[in-house]
């Protein structure tokens, strides 16, 4: 082994172990609220993943916070389908940081025709998601 080589070896070495020291925990606050490694709240978004796990998904993009289901029909209404978009706008675990849109289309004669979404079922899901959320907030701070 040269001298070079060795130099690049104890460099490489010594910067791994500087990052290995011991750093202060964050505010736990701070962390309840603004978690946002993947670029938006990570409650938020993990409570909306729960909260469609039922629904066939077309796109998930964390880095946007956009969630986007394909057309989901129930079962116990096959004359009907739903397709939601979830966009999460904020890094704070706020009701203002949380948008739920949604399309509606029932089937006639063999076709689907767009219907008006019930402003109810939007305004459920949001309080489905945001109550998770919070919830895992909760479980992260106690836990």
């Amino acid at each position: 082994m040269n001298r070079n080589q060795f130099a690049l070896i104890l460099a490489a070495g010594t910067l791994l172990i500087s990052g290995c020291g011991k750093k202060d925990r964050p505010n736990t606050e701070l962390a309840a609220s603004k978690i946002n490694t993947i670029g938006v709240n990570s409650y938020l978004w993990r409570a909306s993943l729960d909260a469609l796990s039922q629904l066939p998904l077309a796109q998930a993009d964390s880095a946007g916070g956009v969630i986007v289901t394909d057309w989901y029909v129930n079962p116990n209404s096959p004359g009907e389908r739903v397709k939601l978009t979830v966009s999460i706008l904020d890094q704070d675990l706020r009701a203002d940081a949380l948008r739920v849109a949604g399309s509606r289309q029932i089937a006639q004669n063999g076709q689907w025709i767009d219907a008006p979404m019930r402003a109810a079922t939007v305004q459920k899901m949001e309080a489905i998601i945001l109550t998770k959320a919070r919830d895992l907030r909760r479980s992260a701070i106690s836990g």
